[in-house]
């Protein structure tokens, strides 16, 4: 990749800022990223590690401010944590083994049903911090969801905080502060095994990765700090606003 211009570097950073401001409130900053790497002619392999490099500051900013916010307990997520880092470990193993072409078509199918389901679903109040009790069945239902969405992470990325955010809603019923800790902690975790993979398999471009994620960071601080103090009236608009445009910017790419 040849040497960038400095206008293209600043646009790049102003992406990065907005991806991890998005991504902190609602998730789905990889959407901005992502597609904004290949844009300047990184190959598909380079552009996805050298976004989880990026990611993971982003994604390491938001989790450590929900913690120290008390919004995330980590010791009831223990299975999650060992089940996504799995996930996300075999997915990226798989995406520079196979082609992803069949996900260009199922993103936009996925996001634009985790739309649907934010507007129709009744987010509950933001003073309602009840937890799931810990059991066998809990346990279980955190490794279906871990591996799953840890496995998509390693594949792809885009909207895995998303859709942390929202399947957690309708399965611990858990408010939406609550899904967001469990969500930033969890892609955290999905990051970090993910660029592990990729640094090992030499898809970073290192330089660019630690530019943007620096302005990730930023934004990820910025974000996470008005999602706490404006609760679910602030957080429910963005989420539904950008899983919409991506759900339509994503359709647009795939199928037209």
């Amino acid at each position: 990749m040849e040497m960038l211009e400095p206008t293209m570097l600043v646009i790049l950073a102003l992406v990065a800022f907005a991806a991890g401001f998005i991504d902190a409130v609602a998730g789905g900053g990889g959407m901005l990223t992502v597609p904004a790497l290949l844009s300047i002619g990184l190959p598909p392999h380079v552009a996805l590690g050298t976004n989880k490099l990026a990611a993971t500051f982003a994604s390491s900013t938001a989790a450590i401010t929900f913690y120290r916010k008390r919004l995330f307990t980590p010791e009831l997520w223990t299975h999650a944590f060992f089940a996504t880092l799995i996930g996300a470990t075999i997915g990226t193993l798989v995406v520079d083994a196979l082609s992803t072409e069949w996900l260009e078509k199922a993103l936009p199918v996925i996001i634009l049903a985790t739309a649907i389901y934010t507007i129709w679903h009744k987010t509950p109040e933001a003073n309602e911090n009840v937890l799931p009790k810990p059991c066998k069945k809990l346990n279980k239902i955190q490794w279906a969801q871990g591996l799953t969405l840890g496995f998509y992470d390693g594949v792809a990325g885009p909207g895995t905080g998303a859709f942390w955010t929202v399947s957690s809603m309708a399965i611990y019923r858990m408010n939406i502060l609550l899904s967001s800790g469990l969500s930033k902690a969890m892609n955290f975790t999905s990051n970090l095994t993910s660029l592990v993979t990729f640094a090992l398999l030499g898809h970073i471009n290192w330089v660019l990765g630690l530019t943007m994620g620096v302005c990730l960071m930023v934004g990820a601080f910025v974000g996470a700090h008005s999602a706490i103090r404006f609760g679910s009236k602030f957080i429910r608009p963005v989420f539904v606003t950008v899983v919409s445009i991506l759900a339509i910017k994503l359709g647009y790419d795939a199928w037209f």
